[in-house]
């Protein structure tokens, strides 16, 4: 734990833990429980920022939104519960803004670094122009349409608590095979949320562009969104939303959760491949959320795993 001062605190080993982290939308969680004594110098109130570690490995980053204690005949417990660093870009809300050309490094100072946040290195997107900061819009809106409308990369926090503002990780594809210690699998195939067709007008011109998921509507799927641009418009944008939309929804189709009987399995971003025998849904998979927590039951983690080309 860090306190407003900057002081470090070291927490009594939890009974239980459980830490969630996304692709960048919704934020990173994590929630703990452990022993706790009176009179030891602090209150919990005064934590504004908490981290962990595990096997001498920082796995979260973030900042605290809840702390109770709780006394009975057992002893007092200390339960903390908080989000990543993105909720400081949740939280806040941008100023409005236009700006005539808007650079990576425009984006960062106006509304990243005011909140303390650092960015991982690598990071490179094009300038827009122009760019338009409406008021009121938070400032994960900013970053996130700079970055994946205009840029085409996610944004999205890692275990530091630096903002990433790069394609998915390039690394070795984990295997889950019959030697992993699986124990649950589920495959979902929701239809409700995807689209069928995008109808995007220009308000300026009266001009509608039309997209449509020809797969999903020869399945039978029938639901239609109408966007209206907010300032002139060309073809090439209008069209590039209009799929954007199609694919998000899309991305939300399919989903195979996999419970796994250790901690930290794979990370957000990272390609899996399944190979299990007896099972029908195997193949290639992306993690699009990885829960991992520590109970009664011992360490675990829940994957849920999405076709490797989804958008966030």
């Amino acid at each position: 734990m860090t306190d407003a001062a900057g002081r470090q605190w070291l927490l009594p080993q939890p009974t239980a833990w459980r830490m969630e982290y996304t692709a960048g939308i919704p934020c990173d969680s994590f929630w703990m429980r452990c022993p706790w004594e009176a009179g030891s110098g602090t209150r919990p109130g005064d934590w504004p920022r908490f981290w962990a570690e595990h096997e001498g490995e920082r796995v979260f980053t973030g900042v605290v939104d809840e702390c109770q204690v709780e006394q009975s005949g057992g002893g007092s417990v200390l339960e903390l519960s908080g989000r990543g660093m993105a909720a400081l870009l949740l939280d806040n809300e941008a100023l409005g803004e236009d700006y005539g050309a808007a650079t990576m490094e425009d984006i960062l100072r106006d509304h990243v670094r005011p909140y303390g946040i650092q960015t991982a290195a690598g990071a490179n997107l094009p300038p827009v122009s122009p760019f338009s900061v409406a008021t009121g819009s938070s400032e994960w809106s900013v970053v996130y349409d700079f970055a994946r409308y205009y840029g085409g990369v996610a944004p999205r926090f890692d275990r530091e608590g630096r903002l990433v503002l790069t394609g998915w990780p390039k690394g070795e594809t984990r295997l889950i095979g019959n030697g992993t210690a699986v124990t649950e699998l589920v495959y979902r195939d929701r239809r409700y949320g995807v689209l069928s067709q995008v109808l995007v007008r220009d308000r300026y011109s009266g001009q509608v562009e039309t997209v449509t998921d020809g797969e999903f509507s020869a399945q039978g799927g029938m639901a239609r969104r109408v966007m209206t641009m907010p300032g002139r418009s060309n073809f090439q944008t209008m069209r590039y939303t209009g799929r954007f939309q199609l694919e998000r929804a899309k991305g939300e189709r399919i989903r195979l959760e996999v419970e796994i009987g250790e901690a930290f399995s794979a990370w957000p971003g990272e390609l899996v491949r399944v190979q299990r025998s007896g099972w029908d849904r195997n193949g290639l998979y992306r993690v699009a959320q990885s829960t991992v927590g520590m109970d009664g039951r011992g360490y675990w983690t829940r994957l849920e795993l999405a076709p490797p080309d989804f958008v966030v």
